[in-house]
């Protein structure tokens, strides 16, 4: 079945006059879970898919649960996106999730059960798009996501390395492995099946769809470790978040003040840390030298309630709940410091957040948050036991409450980082330079992460995997 695509100019190839390469390529953005009014990975698909739309000439696949938020924000069903409607299997799998994560079973179980429903939606966007896919209407498959690199893309991929069309999977993230300092932290989360994790690479397709991948972008180092050795020299790093610019128009002024305003943001759950940031500041903020505001909600609110009263008896621990994500820059942007000592983060897109508010990022220097956090633009606080890791974010507050001259040029330099690397339409120039390697306009391979990390590529050839 083929879907229609009347947009003017689709296909069209504008060549830039100094390197005579084209500008814009025909790529199908596979985004099963894509949707502005959602947060994680909704969110991040959306983000991504729509900022590559606006540097190729792109038609969005999502799952039908999407379909409104697309029309709602301005989207043309059959021109700019396509949705599959995999009801059946995901609605019923979605509810006994729901159930699931009330008995405390954690993401890697609710994850491996979610992943049966992409099964379905990848049959269906294969058969879709099967004779597109040969008759070259497409220059460049993208699954964007789901963002695990748990779960594979059997029948798409299958197609496109058959039709011969380059396909591109990512930003893959996850699996970041649990601190052995705490194993306690694993029990509480429910995370039982992250012990038998690794079984995913014996799924069906798992192999097939790194064989047939023409690049693979990993979001973080540690998704990039776990990547075979076979398919490194076709794996790129790029961060997996971003920012909205205009969404962050509430910047932090530096107005002097003697007392040092904290945040926190996140879900209130044992892995976040949020008890250790209270246990690190309650003394300061007992003291009067800090107040702490605490955005979010969740299962341990009632524990760290009771800490905050202990540790800093006065009211100095403000709990505002869950805050919807409208409100949330312009409440974040009024404090000084996050701090966000979460022991197993895969993205860390509220560093990013913040960063992008003036706010000045406190984190533990592991996962997600240690790769966006430099000296210059923050605390990384090393990963350690969990007295260490009170007693260094109790060192980094204090070393600015005795500096205040600390924060200014560290706001600056994180404004300026996320300006220049973690902007959506960033990444989509990142991205688009990927296509120009896969369908081999360019014999270069991009190094997408400048300054972050090189990965030197064994066999550099563009486009082979696609041409296998």
């Amino acid at each position: 079945m083929t879907i229609p695509c009347d947009r003017p100019g689709f296909g069209a190839v504008f060549l830039d006059r100094e390197t005579r390469m084209p500008e814009r390529h025909r790529v199908l953005v596979i985004a099963e879970a894509a949707n502005p009014t959602f947060v994680s990975v909704p969110l991040v698909g959306w983000s991504h898919a729509t900022a590559i739309a606006r540097h190729a000439d792109a038609l969005i696949v999502t799952q039908v649960r999407n379909r409104q938020a697309f029309l709602d924000a301005g989207l043309r069903e059959g021109e700019d996106f396509v949705s599959i409607d995999t009801e059946w299997l995901a609605g019923p799998l979605y509810r006994i999730n729901k159930v699931l994560r009330r008995l405390g079973l954690g993401w890697t179980a609710t994850t491996a059960l979610a992943a049966l429903s992409y099964y379905a939606f990848d049959r269906a966007a294969a058969r879709l798009f099967k004779d597109d896919l040969h008759t070259g209407r497409f220059d460049v498959v993208h699954r964007v996501t789901p963002l695990s690199p748990t779960v594979p893309s059997a029948f798409l991929s299958r197609v496109c390395r058959r039709a011969g069309v380059p396909f591109v999977l990512g930003p893959l993230n996850g699996g970041v492995p649990w601190p052995k300092q705490f194993r306690s932290a694993l029990r509480a989360e429910g995370e039982w099946l992250a012990y038998l994790r690794g079984v995913y690479r014996l799924l069906p397709g798992y192999r097939d769809t790194l064989r047939a991948a023409s690049a693979i972008l990993a979001g973080s180092l540690d998704t990039l470790k776990q990547i075979p050795a076979a398919y490194q020299d076709k794996c790129f790093y790029v961060v997996e978040n971003a920012v909205d610019p205009s969404r962050f128009t509430s910047v932090k002024a530096d107005d002097g003040g003697e007392t040092l305003n904290i945040a926190f943001v996140g879900r209130l759950v044992p892995y976040k840390g949020a008890d250790m940031m209270i246990e690190a500041v309650g003394p300061l903020v007992a003291a009067g030298r800090a107040v702490v505001n605490v955005y979010g909600d969740g299962p341990e609110r009632g524990r760290l309630e009771q800490l905050a009263a202990r540790v800093a008896p006065g009211g100095g621990v403000r709990f505002h709940g869950w805050v919807p994500h409208q409100d949330l820059h312009r409440l974040l942007s009024q404090n000084d410091l996050f701090v966000f000592p979460s022991i197993r983060e895969f993205g860390g897109g509220g560093v990013l957040e913040a960063m992008a508010l003036g706010v000045v990022p406190v984190v533990v220097d592991y996962g997600g948050p240690g790769e966006l956090v430099t000296p210059q633009t923050g605390f990384a606080v090393p990963m350690g036991a969990r007295a260490e890791i009170v007693q260094g974010v109790r060192g980094a507050v204090q070393s600015v409450l005795d500096n205040p001259t600390l924060l200014p040029p560290m706001r600056e330099a994180g404004l300026q980082r996320v300006a220049e690397h973690f902007t959506w339409d960033a990444k989509a120039r990142k991205i688009v330079r990927v296509y120009h390697w896969v369908t081999g306009k360019t014999a270069q391979r991009p190094d997408l992460e400048p300054g972050f990390r090189s990965l030197e590529p064994s066999i550099p050839t563009p486009n082979h995997a696609a041409r296998e």
